[in-house]
């Protein structure tokens, strides 16, 4: 079900009805500004959505934040004030979508993919997030609070770097940069896993193993799906011919374009061997039989020669009836002799067996 929203209940609904779809929330939208220029900074929480309105025409660069998707008519009253279209809108609330680029002129929607790693339930989960980069804003929409752009908002408030030289196209980027970097966190924990799950199945493969290995490949699969249409994204807004982004933010966009590469490359590896941990398993559990199959036929082979020499002494013929008939048995030291047989033939097949290094 990670790969699929329920969107029945939008069935037959005219384009651009803003149903919400994903995971149904009750939290009160927060709603956070952070409007700042070379110079200049301000950074508050909002209490109404209409607060947030007057930054759409000052020259300084606002990034509008709002964490939760679920109360369509704030997003409603946002898309009419900042003239959105009804499909951007019904794209925002819709949780389901593939990551994209649209160019309205006025306007950049993009659509992204943010992801988190869940310990306990050891998985990795997605949330959507859509940003309008505008002439002097920048406006994210979160299915929930809680997100990786910490750093950004660090040098923003500190004035570190560049970002608050640079128009909201550089906002954008770094927004995006944040949200590709945290995808090498996701990828460095799982690739930790399948080197666990490698020595797992070299050293002592288990049934349960096999479970494990088809939740990797399905979670790998779950990273392609996300990933792959990002470098889409990225490729069009680097090579877009909008107004909206400067020449001098193309040439980070190419290197956010690079890790993209990157990690579908690592991505596609990590598939590989996922792949390949099925036969390895496979191969695991067919030395381990094969092993112990070694051992119990040279058990076997051992005693071969010892159940020959038993069963001829255990078919009991009379010895007073000729004196052809097992002498041994009236015989003093003839049980002693008989194990002693037994016990020699033993040491010299083992003594074979570990010359030809089957032991």
């Amino acid at each position: 079900m990670k790969f699929i929203k329920k969107t029945s209940h939008k069935s037959g609904l005219p384009p651009g009805t803003l149903v919400h779809v994903g995971t149904k929330k009750t939290e009160k939208v927060k709603i956070t500004v952070i409007d700042y220029d070379e110079g200049n900074f301000e950074e508050k929480e909002l209490k109404n959505i209409k607060e947030c309105f007057p930054y759409k025409d000052k020259s300084t660069v606002t990034w509008i934040n709002l964490d939760g998707v679920h109360q369509v008519d704030i997003i409603e009253k946002v898309g009419k004030h900042f003239n959105l279209h009804p499909l951007v809108l019904e794209d925002i609330v819709n949780t389901g979508q593939r990551p994209k680029i649209e160019d309205f002129d006025d306007y950049l929607f993009v659509v992204l993919k943010m992801l988190y790693r869940n310990e306990n339930e050891q998985e990795t989960q997605a949330e959507q997030v859509s940003l309008i980069v505008g002439p002097h804003y920048v406006i994210t929409f979160q299915e929930k609070v809680g997100d990786v752009f910490n750093f950004v908002r660090e040098r923003i408030r500190n004035g570190k770097g560049r970002i608050r030289k640079m128009g909201p196209d550089y906002l954008a980027y770094a927004l995006i940069d944040s949200i590709v970097d945290n995808y090498f966190t996701i990828l460095e924990k799982l690739g930790e896993e399948i080197e666990e799950m490698e020595k797992e199945l070299v050293g002592d493969p288990k049934p349960q193993i096999l479970q494990s290995v088809n939740r990797l490949k399905a979670e790998l699969l779950f990273l392609r799906k996300i990933i792959w249409p990002l470098r889409e994204v990225i490729s069009g807004l680097q090579r877009g011919e909008s107004s909206l982004i400067k020449e001098t933010t193309g040439i980070y966009l190419r290197d956010v374009y690079d890790h993209t590469i990157q990690i579908i490359d690592t991505i596609e590896t990590f598939r590989d061997l996922a792949s390949g941990m099925f036969d390895t398993y496979l191969s695991s559990v067919s030395n381990k039989m094969n092993e112990v199959m070694k051992v119990l036929t040279i058990i076997a082979t051992i005693f071969i020669p010892l159940t020959f020499v038993a069963g001829i002494y255990g078919m009991n013929f009379n010895p007073d009836a000729s004196l052809f008939n097992m002498p041994e048995l009236n015989w003093k030291y003839g049980y002693v002799m008989s194990i002693g047989v037994m016990a020699f033939v033993a040491l010299v097949m083992v003594f074979y067996f570990k010359r030809k290094k089957w032991l």
